[in-house]
């Protein structure tokens, strides 16, 4: 290289420097000294008034990750007054059953599709099992050898015919629960898992509780009629929601016969045979309560959740059943409203190296709607007019919401996508350096 070509090299270089430090002090200027020029971000609210069938596909996989959903009514704290039965679709008639309560849930979003007297407090005999079981399937060992007291032995109603010292395992027991509705069996299992029937109970209230369960007391791991053991069809969907999707009870309740140790069992709910795609989950009797059924039943992908309360007969609480199922498959098919990850706007960045950054839905929304509904649905979306670099990848920023005639049906947070640095001196060094480095070649 010529000594000319070195003195151009410098003096190049010595710019580069003066321009750096004029950058650099130019930089400080705006991102620090004007910090507190800017009110609050304000956030741009933009909805769209409905949304065209074909925007969207058809979902049909069984996936529980979803607790976005908000039910369709809220239930009350209190014992609910007699009404007729509805559903959120209004243009489609509703089936009429002989129960004193009912629901059809969706396993998938929560959502409720029928509804009658959903919210009253009721006795519910052996579904309380229903509670018993994922609690011993959570906190105990399937392989667990119990010893049966006295006390879970000489139990009356629905039994098993358990022994005094007989040593059986957990995982038998559990079966014996739920098919034949041992009552001996839910006492023997309280015992084991709680150390009394007692402590056992309270266990059941403090998850009933965790759950939502709010109109939900127990006072016996069986649901032999007791003063001040009840629920509502309501939280029975909401406990039975949560149990089925652990595998091991989805297991249990929807098996129609097994041996279980010295016990051919065999399982008391009749809908396993006489509906199509049912597969669990419990059946209930006591004098107060009446004949009280749980299904659940799964065609094409979508899982559905009924309870009956206090049906007159046997009959009638399979029929009554079949009914609101036949009336939630025929009017509801399952829709994606929202994946998780969708980009669904750009916000506007301030002192950033890049002017925008994508906002993206944090969860999946598949929800069940009548086609009816589904073009009612409006969307709104959340989000601030703009942020100030640095801004990071995963930071809530807003929300997506979805509405059915004016009320909350959905909704999900949406998260910054990428990272945006801030413009401050290092970054202008390094424009300059790279600027420097380009001459020199």
């Amino acid at each position: 290289m010529t000594i000319k070509k070195y003195l151009c090299c410098l003096v190049s270089l010595l710019l580069s420097l003066e321009i750096i430090m004029l950058l650099a002090l130019t930089a400080y200027v705006e991102v620090y000294a004007d910090e507190e020029e800017y009110e609050p971000i304000p956030f741009e609210i933009f909805e769209v008034d409905a949304f065209k069938i074909e925007d969207f596909e058809v979902f049909e996989a069984d996936v529980f990750e979803s607790e976005d959903v908000l039910p369709s009514s809220s239930p009350s704290t209190e014992p609910s007054a007699e009404k007729e039965a509805t559903s959120p679709t209004s243009q489609v008639e509703v089936p009429v059953i002989n129960a004193a309560a009912a629901i059809v849930m969706d396993m998938e979003s929560g959502r409720i599709l029928y509804e009658k007297n959903a919210y009253r407090r009721m006795p519910i005999a052996s579904t309380t099992k229903i509670m018993t079981a994922i609690l011993a399937i959570e906190l105990g060992n399937l392989e667990d050898i119990v010893t049966v007291s006295k006390r879970a032995s000489s139990i009356g109603g629905s039994v098993i015919n358990l022994r005094t010292g007989e040593e059986i395992k957990l995982k038998d027991l559990l079966y014996g629960l739920m098919l034949r509705s041992g009552n001996d069996a839910a006492i023997a299992i309280a015992e084991h898992i709680g150390g009394s029937v007692e402590n056992f109970v309270e266990m059941m209230n403090y998850k009933a509780k965790l759950l939502g369960a709010r109109n939900t007391n127990f006072v016996t791991p069986h649901g032999l009629d007791r003063e001040g053991h009840y629920s509502t069809a309501y939280d029975l969907a909401v406990i039975t929601r949560y149990a089925l999707q652990n595998p091991v009870f989805s297991q249990i309740v929807g098996t129609k016969n097994i041996i279980a140790g010295s016990r051919n069992l065999y399982n008391t709910n009749e809908m396993l045979d006489l509906y199509p795609g049912a597969d669990g989950v419990k059946t209930g009797y006591t004098g107060q309560a009446g004949r009280c059924l749980v299904t659940s039943a799964t065609r094409n992908g979508q899982r559905y959740i009924s309870v009956v309360l206090n049906c007159p007969t046997r009959a009638l609480r399979a029929q009554s059943s079949k009914k609101i199922l036949d009336y939630a498959f025929s009017n509801y098919k399952p829709y994606t409203l929202l994946n998780a990850g969708e980009k669904i706007a750009r916000v506007s960045i301030i002192k950033g190296i890049e002017d925008m950054v994508s906002v993206e839905a944090v969860n999946d929304i598949f929800i069940p709607l009548s086609k009816d509904e589904y073009e009612r649905i409006q969307k709104k979306v959340i989000i601030p007019e703009y942020l100030e670099a640095p801004v990071y990848a995963g930071i809530t920023v807003g929300e997506v919401q979805f509405f059915l005639d004016g009320k909350l049906l959905a909704h999900s947070e949406l998260k910054t996508s990428a990272d945006v640095y801030v413009k401050d001196y290092k970054y202008y060094i390094k424009i300059i350096i790279e600027e420097w480095m380009n001459m020199v070649r």
